[in-house]
């Protein structure tokens, strides 16, 4: 292993589910500038270029993003100049600095025929808008020259933020009958690893990325529905008596909702494990370390 403790690190994102679990993780490693929204705008071309230009970074780990699926459907241009055009100036930028970046993407970039775990090369199709806008910011930025880790990680959830964990804790202090959709499969995954890993990765190659630069799965192993979830969310939480709440499985077409989701979007995490080294654990264990005090 490479000693990389020292490096400069700007995070972008710092207030979001990953960015405040990066922070953390990444503090080891040497000196992290962390910005959140209201001091970079991904939508502000001048705030990116400035921000890079004064902190000079050795690595960029851009954890901002602009994640609400169903609002992207309508929100067209917000969506697009976050997830999208932003990552074409911030690997300009990062080129002209000679900074690497690592940069986090989705499962959603593929349409859900498969049924059978994604390889980093598999065709993409996103089927909604918020999955066309990530895969259009990694082309944007693989076609930038900077050099570039990008990890495409799936149904992240965490204890911050907005996710499907902790809509499901609250609505079940709500009600006690939950509906839940239980034909869309995918892997689970707690922003606290997805951190734990990017700072394995730096640790491990540092500015060295350009030598394994690319596209990279990372999620927790195994596969599950978001019914599933649900059960094992109330199942860990001690927040909750699981017996009392009610969960019916519902379809996707029940749902309804703006934006269509894959119906099968495991990823295959080989090529990080032989790159780096990094692999995730069940994503049942993760869960329950992540609801169990």
């Amino acid at each position: 292993m490479q000693n990389n403790v020292g490096l400069k690190i700007l995070l972008i994102g710092r207030s979001g589910q990953v960015g405040w679990e990066l922070e953390r993780s990444l503090a080891p490693l040497g000196r992290i500038i962390a910005v959140d929204h209201s001091q970079l705008d991904l939508q502000k071309t001048a705030d990116i270029r400035r921000w890079i230009n004064e902190v000079e970074p050795q690595i960029i780990v851009n954890a901002a993003a602009y994640t609400a699926v169903d609002k992207a459907e309508n929100d067209r241009d917000a969506a697009l100049a976050i997830n999208g055009t932003a990552l074409g100036i911030l690997g300009e930028e990062a080129r002209k600095a000679k900074a690497a970046v690592i940069h986090y993407s989705t499962d959603f970039v593929f349409d859900g025929g498969k049924f059978a775990p994604y390889v980093e090369n598999d065709p993409a199709g996103p089927i909604n808008f918020y999955g066309e806008t990530k895969l259009a910011g990694e082309q944007a930025l693989q076609s930038s020259g900077a050099a570039h880790v990008i990890l495409r990680t799936s149904w992240v959830y965490g204890l911050r933020g907005k996710n499907f964990l902790l809509t499901v804790l609250r609505l079940a202090k709500e009600q006690r009958r939950l509906t839940i959709v239980n034909d869309q499969i995918g892997a689970p995954t707690w922003s606290r690893l997805i951190a734990e890993a990017t700072a394995l990765i730096i640790a491990k190659k540092g500015q060295a990325l350009v030598d394994v630069q690319g596209l990279y799965h990372l999620t927790c192993q195994g596969q599950t529905t978001w019914y599933e979830f649900a059960q094992q969310i109330l199942t860990f939480s001690p927040a909750v008596q699981a017996d009392e709440i009610e969960i019916q499985p519902i379809t996707s077409d029940q749902y309804l909702a703006p934006a269509k989701r894959p119906h099968y979007s495991v990823l295959d995490n080989g090529k990080l494990l032989h790159a780096f080294g990094v692999i995730l654990p069940p994503w049942q264990d993760t869960l329950r370390m992540a609801l169990v005090p």
